[in-house]
């Protein structure tokens, strides 16, 4: 067998093995399999196989392909495929692909992305699925395309649900999707299951990739986190955010698609036999290594939710060396009796923390849980996947609330190790114990004399000024990152009367707000209400500076659709040099829908008739732009 027979081989091999959610290798180590066949031989009919060629039930075929993505690893290789286009981001949910038909408002099937042309049903699998809505109110033939996936609290109540009812447990949150797509039995499994959706195909087209998500949620579906990047900045702050998701999140993804934003570009451009050209995946390496466990630690965070992390046998992953990897919860522990002496696989994707994947070889022996906080010997409780520590007063979790708004408002010079002092001493107990601080206090630290303590004092009180996107940042809301702040301040909610006053339903509204992501910040604001006018009782002012200068457009947002004269990165850049706001949706905080065609039957278009919100032409705008200077 010569090379690219047994590249092929490989490829076919590892590719079925996938999708039937049986992976032996990563995804990494599985596309540099098939680069290199790519390599060798280009046009090898390995490379248009999309998904496996065995289908377990009745075979249904596409309408339309469901095709593969075009992959990339470096942020390099991101930025000239987008070559200075407007594109949209949006999480790669690591789960089973599935395409939902409805007709006349009610959903008719549900289907499997399969070989690409070819997909299996599992509509009264679907049924199930409680976030795939059974009816919705568009009566035309639609298709909506997403990702079906189990969150890692579901997976952990479905483990306990397969292990009562006599099932091999699941080795993964994402290879048991896969496993439960190809059951015929069981099926009533399927409810632990969601479903995020990605496009829509249907009669009523779209003029930017960014309406279509605006469009499913108005159709009670759930989309994945939308990023709507104009340069390179916002696709590095996209990739910064999934990072993060891939450390917090509760769902597994393993990257982002990015999409050119104009859809007439996407007919332009078409398609291969394999990937659309209009999109492609940014993926993080993940690279596996299998160790064993020495020991595991409980540490408690600053939401009082307590982390096992296990001491491991040293070993090297993208030149790192890992000695800690996070086993994610309580839930995690109990569900695979994770203990000292047992051989496991870990992972680590994107520099982010290195994590566990499954046991190996489990070591005899009872697994050990806390039942004292590590911090303050509190009594635990517990909801089957987390431990809590419920004292307010708990020295580790408030230390780590403290110190991640120290970081967040920028106050230089006040390190970890200060702060520790300052809460031994009794100086500080919360944030606002921060802003009372005299020098004389600060002089009572060890190595500070009246040079540094008088600085530090006046490093505290210049940040009692501050701008409502950095404070919202710091106040550690869950969901409450600056990329996200920064969207809901340009969303009109732009003081903090109006950000306490705000609903979940509103926030869904804006881009990139999924429900959950919604309900955790006005929960988290809601929570937060007295640590607010604490710290503006002692003289905080926040202003909602403008990220862009001061100009004639300051204080009015604008929404743009349809095709313009100039590129619709320039006529933003315009817009924000004027110190006005673009905003990807329409809202009742939009001032002005753009647009140059009169009669669009863009979903924008419709929203502002709808609102009653002024439509204006690309000319008018200038005029408008041209009358503030006189």
């Amino acid at each position: 067998m010569n090379k690219v027979q047994k590249l092929e081989e490989l490829v076919r091999y590892h590719k079925a093995l996938y999708y039937q959610g049986r992976p032996e290798i990563s995804d990494y180590d599985y596309d540099k399999i098939e680069e290199e066949l790519r390599k060798n031989d280009p046009k090898n009919r390995a490379l248009e196989i999309v998904g496996s060629d065995t289908l377990m039930g009745e075979k249904v075929e596409h309408e339309k392909k469901m095709l593969s993505l075009e992959k990339t690893y470096t942020e390099k290789e991101l930025i000239k495929w987008i070559h200075k286009r407007d594109v949209v981001a949006i999480y790669k949910i690591d789960g089973v692909s599935c395409s939902l038909i409805y007709q006349d408002g009610i959903i008719s099937i549900g289907k499997t992305r399969g070989d690409g042309k070819t997909g299996e049903n599992i509509t009264s699998k679907v049924l199930w699925i409680s976030s795939i809505p059974n009816h919705i109110h568009v009566k035309e033939k639609i298709e909506v395309r997403g990702e079906i996936f189990c969150t890692l609290d579901n997976f952990i109540k479905l483990g306990d649900e397969m292990h009562r009812i006599g099932l091999e447990m699941p080795s993964s949150a994402r290879n048991i999707v896969a496993g439960l797509m190809g059951r015929k039995d069981n099926i009533e499994l399927s409810r632990y299951l969601s479903f995020m959706a990605f496009d829509i195909i249907s009669e009523q087209k779209t003029e930017a990739e960014i309406d279509k998500f605006t469009l499913l949620k108005d159709l009670n579906f759930q989309v994945p986190m939308v990023f709507h990047c104009h340069e390179s900045k916002d696709v590095t702050a996209a990739i910064d955010s999934a990072r993060e998701f891939m450390d917090e999140g509760d769902y597994q993804i393993d990257g982002l698609v990015f999409s050119y934003n104009q859809t007439s570009l996407h007919e332009k451009l078409g398609e291969t036999a394999h990937h659309p050209r209009y999109k492609i995946a940014f993926k993080f390496e993940g690279e596996t290594r299998i160790t064993k466990i020495n020991g595991i630690t409980w540490g408690v965070s600053r939401n009082g939710i307590l982390t096992p992390v296990a001491q491991v046998e040293p070993v090297t992953i993208s030149g790192a060396e890992i000695s800690n990897v996070t086993l994610h919860n309580y839930g995690m522990v109990r569900e695979f009796s994770l203990k000292k002496g047992d051989e496991i696989e870990i992972v680590r994707s994107g520099e982010v923390i290195p994590k566990f994947l499954r046991v190996v070889n489990s070591f005899p022996g009872e697994i050990e849980i806390p039942d004292i906080c590590p911090s303050c010997f509190s009594s635990l409780e517990s909801d089957e996947i987390r431990l809590y520590c419920r004292n307010q007063k708990c020295p580790e979790k408030n230390k780590l609330i403290i110190l991640n708004f120290i970081q967040k408002i920028g106050i230089d010079d006040l390190s970890e190790k200060r702060l520790e002092e300052m809460i031994r001493k009794g100086l500080v107990g919360d944030i606002p114990d921060v802003y009372k601080l005299s020098i004389e206090n600060l002089l009572t630290l060890g190595k500070t004399k009246e040079k540094l303590a008088s600085k530090l004092f006046e490093n505290i009180q210049k940040t009692k000024e501050v701008d409502l996107v950095t404070f919202l940042a710091s106040l550690g809301i869950s969901g409450g990152a600056y990329n996200s702040c920064e969207k809901i301040v340009a969303g009109g909610f732009n003081s903090i009367e109006k950000i306490e006053s705000m609903k979940v339903e509103d926030l869904v509204k804006l881009e990139g707000f999924a429900e959950k992501s919604a309900q955790d910040f006005v929960s988290g604001i809601k929570e937060r209400h007295d640590l607010i006018r604490s710290l503006l009782a002692l003289g905080f002012k926040i202003e909602n500076k403008r990220i862009f200068q001061e100009g004639i457009l300051s204080g009015l947002t604008f929404c743009i659709t349809g095709d313009l004269s100039i590129k619709r990165n320039e006529m933003i850049k315009l817009i924000k040099s004027q110190g006005g706001e673009v905003s990807s949706s329409v809202s009742k905080n939009t001032n002005f829908v753009l647009t140059n065609k009169a009669d669009s039957t863009s979903s924008k278009y419709k929203k502002a008739l709808e609102l009653k919100i002024p439509i204006i032409t690309e000319d008018e705008l200038y005029k408008l732009i041209d009358q503030g200077k006189k």
